[in-house]
């Protein structure tokens, strides 16, 4: 099988947020920093993907990319989401919501697969619900770390470069 890439580490987040992985389909990752050409391996966008008048730009996911690059690990990271469906308020799709236990283990085979694809990557939980589901796995956690929003910015960046 060819891969394009031998990531060193696998980032494990919660699940797609509505100014990011919902549009970009990839975890921690926005519409902006698409289109900037900010995400290794991936061209910059030559069109839009939303039709908001400016890109969507996700604040986990500048903080992610932004630890990413600082720790020079970019190109050797994979970031993924346990859950990959988009949790929102009944009454708000461009919303976000804590996913359900039951939502965050439908994520469990494509984790899995993604894990098996790649078995020398280490991989590193960002927050409670992607540690739980990956222990729930019985995958060994190389280390958790602090999800980036609602003031954790500080802690994710810290933890990871601990980890390093």
């Amino acid at each position: 099988m060819h891969l394009d890439c031998d990531p060193q580490f696998i980032l494990a987040g919660e699940a797609p947020g509505y100014q990011g992985c919902r549009y970009s389909g990839i975890a921690f990752t926005s519409e902006r920093l698409l289109g900037e050409g900010a995400i290794p391996r991936i061209p910059a966008l030559d069109r839009r993907l939303s039709t908001r008048r400016l890109p969507f730009s996700e604040p986990s996911a500048t903080i992610v990319w932004k630890t990413l690059y600082r720790l020079a690990i970019a190109e050797r990271t994979i970031l993924w989401n346990a859950m990959q469906l988009h949790p929102y308020r009944p009454d708000n799709l461009w919303s976000n919501r804590t996913p359900t236990p039951d939502e965050i283990k439908l994520g469990e085979p494509a984790l899995r697969i993604l894990i098996e694809a790649y078995p020398d990557a280490r991989i590193i939980a960002v927050g409670k619900k992607a540690e739980g589901l990956l222990r729930d796995m019985g995958i060994p956690v190389a280390a958790a770390v602090r999800h980036p929003a609602n003031g954790g910015a500080t802690a994710f960046a810290a933890g990871l470069e601990e980890l390093m």
